[in-house]
């Protein structure tokens, strides 16, 4: 195809900091974004052209906006690919990633089970319709990881189960509709952002992600693993992207077992929070490559500028409250740390409100020293992290 400048406009279903961040990502490339999100004034509207306010699957509101978009995409799996696919189709724009590939990604159990079918390696798992079922996983498998088949993120819609007394705890908290996992003891877990182009399919180095309450806190890239594993991650991610439909970024996250195999946990056809390095540490952002992909662009570079660390910022208090961060001196002071924030209103407990990069030291080497720089690189963006805080809103500045 042949690129001209302004762009086209690209509507975006959720407007989220995803949707944010790619916003920021095309402005410079002359490229228009308009989302469609539930709520007023959401994180993206400061910084696209247009916000049309209705639900992800609001047939009237994504019609709106496939008539003032060239084509469509999305940055939350809520969006419905049964209305995207007609709406699409009545105005002639095509949807990327495909829509059946979001249908298989929003049902946990249809995803596993297609990934397994087409002999991509992921962890045993079971359907749960049923107490009796659960029970049966648990004496199969030992210690699962109960999860809702449709819905779940950031610690929501899973649940770990031990033993048999939990079950009904966890029927009642998730539901019937529900898949059983077996528990991966995991070495660490990875993530590879990949990205599907019109004739190009392009991957970023691997990336340790550590999570607690099933909640991404920090990434560490590249990851601090062997070769051998590396080598097997990016082969996966690579089966994984010829495996799904339609042009886009995918954030495919894996496990490393300790025999050093990779497993298959989960995969985002959209941006991902294990990507948000790529803004200061790879040649060009996943941001910036979703919208070339998705539009048929030539992709742009995925190499690591430099090794980097990113540190998620989340709501540290105990209800929701209007969003005041303090203590961001400390972050702006520091050499080679970039802040970003997500333009929420509200903080809430365990919220994602931003991230801050750390960047700098040797590249992709994986010897010991190496690895070392890595993680007092992780240990200083999480005591950078931990010194900004949300402080209730009663409570007066202090110089």
């Amino acid at each position: 195809m042949t690129v001209t400048l302004p762009g086209p406009t690209i509507g975006i279903v959720g407007g989220g900091q995803l949707g944010r961040m790619i916003g920021e990502a095309v402005a410079r490339r002359g490229i228009e974004v308009v989302v469609l999100d539930p709520t007023p004034e959401c994180p993206a509207a400061p910084v696209v052209s247009e916000q049309i306010v209705g639900d992800f699957d609001d047939e009237a509101a994504i019609r709106e906006l496939a008539d003032r978009a060239d084509l469509l995409t999305y940055e939350i799996e809520l969006a419905d690919p049964d209305v995207l696919e007609t709406v699409a189709a009545e105005y002639d724009l095509s949807v990327h990633p495909d829509p059946d590939t979001l249908r298989t990604i929003q049902d946990k159990l249809v995803q596993k089970s297609a990934l397994a079918d087409a002999g991509i390696p992921v962890p045993p798992f079971e359907a749960v319709s049923s107490a009796a079922d659960l029970e049966a996983a648990l004496d199969r498998f030992g210690e699962v990881m109960l999860k809702a088949r449709e819905g779940g993120y950031d610690g929501r819609g899973n649940r770990p189960v031990t033993e048999v007394e939990a079950i009904d705890a966890a029927l009642e908290e998730l539901g019937t509709n529900a898949m059983a996992e077996a528990f991966v003891p995991f070495e660490r877990e990875l993530s590879v952002i990949g990205v599907v182009g019109d004739d190009d399919v392009r991957t970023y180095p691997v990336t340790e992600t550590i999570h607690r309450e099933e909640i991404l806190r920090e990434s560490v890239t590249p990851a601090r693993t062997d070769d051998g594993v590396i080598d097997r991650a990016e082969t996966v991610a690579h089966d994984v992207l010829e495996f799904l439909d339609g042009r886009g970024v995918y954030g495919i996250e894996l496990f490393e077992t300790p025999d050093g195999e990779i497993l298959v946990n989960e995969i985002a056809p959209r941006p991902h929070n294990s990507g948000h390095w790529t803004i200061e540490g790879a040649r060009t952002s996943q941001f910036e490559n979703h919208a070339r992909a998705v539009l048929g662009w030539p992709l742009g570079p995925t190499d690591l500028r430099e090794p980097t660390v990113t540190a998620n910022v989340l709501g540290d208090v105990d209800g929701t409250g209007p969003a005041r961060l303090r203590g961001v001196d400390t972050v702006l002071e520091a050499p080679d740390v970039d802040l970003h924030w997500y333009g929420k209103d509200d903080v809430r407990p365990l919220r994602k409100m931003g991230h801050l990069t750390v960047t700098g030291g040797s590249g992709s080497l994986v010897d010991a020293d190496a690895i070392s720089a890595r993680s007092e690189r992780l240990d200083r963006a999480r005591d950078l992290r931990d010194a900004v805080t949300f402080a209730p809103v009663d409570t007066p500045e202090t110089e």
